[in-house]
Parts: C-alpha cells; sequence; structure tokens
C-alpha cells in the first residue's frame, strides 16, 4: 500500500484517539478469573477460519455439563512433576496421592527420570511470565489433546488457539513421560475420585445455573447449539478458574476441594455465556457509546474495555447483575407467620431498615467497580431494579436498556468519579506486581497520556543498533508505540509510516494485527474503504487469537470506521460546522491542532 498525503489531520487524530488510549500489547491472555475473555461472536459468519473446539466438547453432547478430561489430568500431572506447586496445601488429597506415586515410578526408573527431565527442561524454557499464564497455556494446548496411547493433537495448527500452538512441540516429550510412569494407569486408579468430586459438585453447579437463569428469566432454550463445559482437574492450583471461549462454546476448568470451587468466578463465566450474544446482537448500537472509551482513559483497565463499547458494557452489566444478586450478609428478614395486622406496621419497618442494609452492601459494591472504570455499571444496576419488577426476560429487555441509555447523561456521570490507581487483583495472575522498565514503562506512560515521554523512550531503543533477534523485536514494538503516540499528537502521515514499520519487522502477532486495523481505520477516515478493509483482513490473518483483536477487525470488515462530518462524501469539505475544541488534560498531552470531532 501506498502512503497518500491525509486531508483532515485533526479529525484523523480525535477519531482515532480513543482508540488509542490503554493499548498494551502483551503474551497472548489464556485464562480469566472474571471471564472477560471469552468471544461469542463465531467468525465464521464474517468467512473466516475460527478455532475449532477442544475434542472434550461434543456438538451433540449436552448443553451444559460437568466432565473431567484425561489429557488435562497427563498436562496437570507433568506440571507437578516439574514443580508446580502452586495451592498445593491447599489442594484435594488427590494431588499429594498423585504426585507420590508419580515419584515412586520415577524412583524405580532411569528412563522414566530422563523423561521427565526432558519435559521439565522443555518447560523451562518456555517460562515467559512467571505467572500462572505460563501454566495456562499448557491447559489450553491439553484441551486439544486426544487420550493415550495416540495423545494427539485433535485440531490442525491453525484451528487451535495461538497460546497452546505456542508449546505444542511438549506433546511427543509428554507422551515419552506419560509412558514412562503409567500416567495412563494412574489415571484409571484415581478416576473414580474424579467421579464423585463431580457427583458433590452436580447439585451446586445445577443450583446456581438455576438460579441465575431464574433471575435473568431465560430459559433453557435459550442455548441451543452452544455449549458450557465445566472440566474438573484437581491436580491444579484451587486459586485459579481457567475460563475459555471457543466460537460458541464456552469451557471453565476448576480444581475442587471437598466439593467446592471458586462458583462466583464459574457463575461470572457462566453470566458471559448467556449475555454476550445478547449484546453483541446490538453492537452497532451500542457503538454509539463511543464517547464513554474517552473517560475511561484513566481507569486501571485492561485494554479491550477501553478500546470497545461492547466489551466494557458487558462486563457493567454482569457487575450489575452480581451487585443485584449477591450475598450481602445481611442476614434475611421475614415477618412472622401469624402476625396480626396491628403489629404489621413494626415489622414492615423493620423490613425496610433490613432493605437499607442490603441497599447499603450492594451499591458499596457498584461504586467500587464504578472507580474501577466500569462507569456503566449504576446504570445497569437502576435498570435491573425496574427489569426484576417486570414479567419480561432479559432477552426482552436488554434492547430497551440498551437504545434508552442517555449517553450523554452516563459520560458526565463517568467525568465525576476519582478512579482507582490500580485494579483489582486477577485471581488467575497471583505474582506481585513488576516494576515497570524499557518499553513497558514507555508504553504505561502512553497509556497515562505522556506523549512526549513515551516517544522519547521508544526513539532511546531504536538508536541502539543490533542484528539480534531481541533487538528487532524490540525495534518492531518501539516504532509501534511511536505510530500510536504520532497519532495522539496530531501527526497521522507518521504514524502510517510507523505503521507500516513495525509491519515490516515485527513477527508478533498482536503488534501485527493492531498495525493493520489501525491502518485500516486510517484509511476508513479518508474515505479509501476498499484499502481499509484489506488491511483488517490482514489483521484477521495475523491470527492474534484475543478477543478484541479479531472483534475490531471483524466490525472493520464489516462496517467503515465511523467519521462525524459529512462522511465520505466526495464534495464533503474538512471544515464543517459543529467542531468542538479539543478536550485538554493528560490523555491528550502533546497533541497539536483542534479536535474536529470525535467518533460515536
Amino acid at each position: 500500500m501506498t502512503f497518500r498525503t491525509f486531508r483532515s489531520f485533526a479529525i484523523l487524530s480525535a477519531s482515532v484517539l480513543c482508540l488509542l488510549v490503554g493499548f498494551a500489547p502483551a503474551v497472548i491472555r489464556a485464562q480469566s478469573s472474571d471471564s472477560s475473555s471469552p468471544k461469542s461472536q463465531s467468525s465464521s459468519s464474517q468467512g473466516f477460519q475460527q478455532e475449532k473446539a477442544p475434542s472434550l466438547v461434543d456438538p451433540a453432547g449436552p448443553t451444559i455439563s460437568l466432565v473431567s478430561s484425561e489429557p488435562v489430568f497427563l498436562m496437570a500431572a507433568a506440571l507437578n512433576a516439574c514443580g508446580y506447586d502452586e495451592g498445593l496445601e491447599e489442594s484435594a488429597p488427590v494431588r499429594k496421592r498423585v504426585r507420590d506415586e508419580m515419584s515412586q515410578a520415577l524412583a524405580k526408573s532411569e528412563d522414566a527420570r530422563a523423561k521427565r527431565d526432558k519435559v521439565c527442561l522443555y518447560i523451562a524454557q518456555h517460562r515467559m511470565t512467571g505467572t500462572v499464564k505460563d501454566i495456562a497455556q499448557y491447559i489450553s494446548l491439553a484441551l486439544y489433546l486426544t487420550p493415550p496411547p495416540e495423545l494427539e493433537t485433535s485440531a490442525e495448527l491453525t484451528e487451535m488457539p495461538p497460546d497452546s500452538t505456542q508449546v505444542v512441540e511438549i506433546v511427543p516429550l509428554l507422551k515419552d513421560f506419560v509412558a514412562a510412569v503409567d500416567l495412563h494407569g494412574i489415571w484409571l486408579a484415581v478416576h473414580p475420585i474424579y467421579d464423585r468430586e463431580a457427583d458433590r459438585l452436580h447439585d451446586p453447579l445445577s443450583n446456581m445455573i438455576v438460579s441465575t437463569n431464574l433471575y435473568l428469566k431465560l430459559p433453557a432454550s435459550t442455548y441451543e447449539g452452544r455449549r458450557f463445559v465445566v472440566v474438573i482437574e484437581p491436580l491444579l492450583s484451587p486459586r485459579t478458574v481457567n475460563a475459555r471461549v471457543y466460537g460458541t462454546d464456552y469451557v471453565v476448568v476448576v480444581s475442587p476441594v471437598d466439593g467446592q470451587i471458586r462458583m462466583g468466578d464459574v457463575r461470572h463465566t457462566y453470566l458471559h455465556y448467556v449475555i454476550e450474544p445478547l449484546l453483541y446482537a446490538r453492537a452497532n448500537a451500542i457503538d454509539r457509546m463511543q464517547p464513554i472509551l474517552k473517560e475511561v482513559r484513566d481507569a486501571p483497565l485492561e485494554f479491550r474495555y477501553r478500546n470497545d463499547t461492547v466489551p466494557l458494557t458487558i462486563e457493567c452489566l454482569i457487575k450489575a447483575i452480581e451487585a443485584r444478586t449477591m450475598d450481602t450478609g445481611v442476614p434475611v428478614y421475614t415477618i412472622p407467620a401469624g402476625t396480626p395486622r396491628s403489629e404489621l406496621p413494626r415489622y414492615e419497618h423493620e423490613r425496610q431498615i433490613y432493605q437499607q442494609k442490603v441497599d447499603v452492601v450492594r451499591l458499596a459494591a457498584v461504586r467500587h467497580d464504578m472507580t474501577q472504570g466500569f462507569v456503566l455499571t449504576q446504570y445497569f444496576y437502576e435498570q435491573l431494579i425496574q427489569f426484576e419488577k417486570d414479567p419480561a426476560s432479559l432477552r426482552d429487555s436488554i434492547g430497551e436498556m440498551v437504545y434508552s441509555m442517555d449517553v450523554d447523561q452516563q459520560v458526565h456521570r463517568a467525568r465525576q468519579i476519582e478512579f482507582d490507581k490500580e485494579a483489582d487483583g486477577d485471581v488467575l495472575q497471583q505474582s506481585k506486581p513488576r516494576k515497570l522498565t524499557g518499553l513497558d514503562l514507555a508504553e504505561a506512560r502512553l497509556a497515562s497520556g505522556d506523549v512526549a515521554t513515551a516517544s522519547s523512550m521508544a526513539r532511546q531503543v531504536l538508536t541502539v543498533h543490533s542484528d539480534t533477534l531481541e533487538s528487532v523485536a524490540d525495534s518492531a514494538r518501539a516504532n509501534f508505540i511511536l505510530a500510536r503516540a504520532d497519532l495522539l499528537a496530531g501527526h497521522p502521515e507518521d504514524a502510517f509510516n510507523g505503521f507500516q514499520k513495525t509491519l515490516a519487522t515485527s513477527k508478533d502477532s498482536r503488534l501485527l494485527a493492531w498495525s493493520h486495523i489501525y491502518l485500516g481505520r486510517m484509511l476508513d477516515l479518508e474515505c479509501k474503504r476498499d484499502e481499509a478493509i484489506s488491511e483488517y483482513k490482514e489483521a484477521l490473518e495475523a491470527r492474534d487469537g484475543q478477543q478484541d483483536t479479531r472483534l475490531a477487525a471483524e466490525r472493520g470488515v464489516k462496517t467503515a470506521y465511523p467519521r462525524r462530518d459529512h462522511g465520505c462524501d466526495e464534495d464533503a469539505e474538512d471544515d464543517s460546522p459543529g467542531t468542538t475544541p479539543a478536550k485538554t488534560g493528560a490523555g491528550t498531552a502533546g497533541q497539536t491542532g483542534t479536535q474536529k470531532q470525535q467518533p460515536q
């Protein structure tokens, strides 16, 4: 693609601004305690390849199931043999039993120890973050393995999640280790324990699903053609819930102890399973909430929430539902049966006091969510109060909730919030926060609006001349940071060149995908629709594997990134009326020119 002069610098920088704030390329997100990683829209509807469902998801099976998986067991056992001790003291006794039986087998066989060492060396060499994300990639792969003796991937690599393919070379090593210590035999011995755990979890899980459905007033038929699968694996840490989505199928891996799991995290994932299709079906209407994104730029939100109104709206609605249905800890109050009519006013007063105490706890949860950046939570909380009084289901009510929202009012409400400095801890990321340096620090500076510092730090990286793979990767990332900084500073030509340099030098799928997406949006703003579509398709081909990337690219293919002037009428002039001055502050530090408009 050749570069051509941009006609509307101010329009371009202002329009792209709200989609730049907070971007921080990272290791592919493989798990989530809050289950916000799910991708409920099928990319096949747009004609693009999507991930194949894992082997344990039976298309003809029940809509909701609770199962165990031998391949997941084998992978978890190998991880335990290689020093994975997280949550060991809190785990079910079967975890220690399996570890002891493996130790006995290893003590008897030098060949088994050699096979174990090869597996452990591979795991050590592929330790990326020092967090549970390192474990997650192996669980992701295990979901795509067939049972022994074959123990092979059940799909082509191009049909599997990218994080699983990063460690797929462990499969032959794992197969040798499984045979050497007879892990299949150990599985057969402990499998009845897994069955008993599943039996103990059946009723609590069913009760959670039934109570959730009752609150939302949704029948079981709502989920036809979609699967929600809970996989139990006691060899993993009970502190973590590994939630994944494959097309329309949701898989949650949990570690039960005494018939207990992190049911709140599983319910959160289930709410995503239920609600995401309802809101993604109204994505175009939710797009009008784009101004909200500018107001949460200083909130400690993950990128997908600061970049896309649909995930943000979904998460806010879910948090509102959780607030309305939470266990407040306040003892339930009921008016005694047979109370004389003359005593009813006193009991009614006590009931009102009870309700006030409950409301205080619930509203405190809502306020906390708001200060975390989920600024639509209070709106949906208020809407749910009315929803509870109406016989209509969420499916019938969600449209009115979305379409009747006064966006300006919610923007004003968001502006009054003093956001927290740090996000709530993710139960899947228990490691201590690390001090940011280098390009990580540059990303943080850019996210906070310090464009000048971010640009300076990125340029320092580019001044170091080296042909090492690490240096080349850093240069590509530095160019990506500079490109986004140039957009914020109102220099689209430089930004365009920066994204092109990133594409020419990077091998990181996330940097490649988002460079194409930003180029597509810039071209859309220049009314070069055909070229923009090509960029969005290139972003899909990069196979970043993350929800925000795929949805942004697919939306770009379907609909041009919006302009608020005269659209793409060739006769329209750039200096259209109705312009607004640039908003000053940290989010636009270093920006030049006047912002003519913002995308809606």
